[in-house]
């Protein structure tokens, strides 16, 4: 009998750990989805039925593509107060790169720090000559975290059928 193995890397950062998401933090993450305000640029509040699904989706990836979304630990506290994630979308070839931060940790830095390592990781270990975010184009924070870990707008995509922005950056 055949047995699959999957490892998810794991990044430290001056104040995070970018490691495997936990079933034991399900709920941090549901209750971050079911936030009106915490889910204005994401698809939506989700119930929990589709935010479980979403939770194994980011998890399975790393099966799928052995890339993945990373759940963000803050190192002081062991806290996750979010999500990053480096990926490749069933409908393109680009690597994409996205970030949550729950609403509680907003302000703080954490996404462009997670995200930074998310991107170099993306460069240097999977070889990606170039990564882009799709962004709502009202989502100023994701906007100013895409801008300091250096990526440009590039132009208006069609995101599964919804015209969104997209930024760039090539190595």
């Amino acid at each position: 009998m055949e047995s699959l193995t999957v490892s998810i890397p794991r990044i430290p950062t001056a104040r995070l750990l970018l490691r495997e998401l936990r079933r034991a933090e399900f709920d941090d993450f549901a209750s971050n989805l079911a936030d009106p305000e915490a889910t204005t640029f994401l698809s939506g509040v989700s119930d929990r039925r589709t935010a479980w699904r979403t939770y194994l989706a980011a998890t399975g990836s790393w099966v799928l593509d052995g890339k993945g979304w990373w759940g963000i630990e803050l190192r002081a506290t062991g806290a996750l107060v979010g999500t990053v994630g480096v990926f490749i979308r069933e409908s393109a070839p680009d690597f994409e790169i996205g970030w949550t931060v729950f609403r509680a940790h907003w302000r703080n830095g954490y996404g462009a720090e997670a995200a930074q390592a998310a991107l170099d990781h993306a460069f240097t270990v999977y070889g990606a000559r170039r990564v882009i975010a799709h962004i709502d184009p009202g989502n100023h924070a994701s906007i100013g975290v895409s801008r300091r870990i250096g990526m440009q707008y590039e132009d208006v995509a069609d995101f599964y059928g919804k015209p969104t922005t997209r930024f760039a950056i090539e190595r």
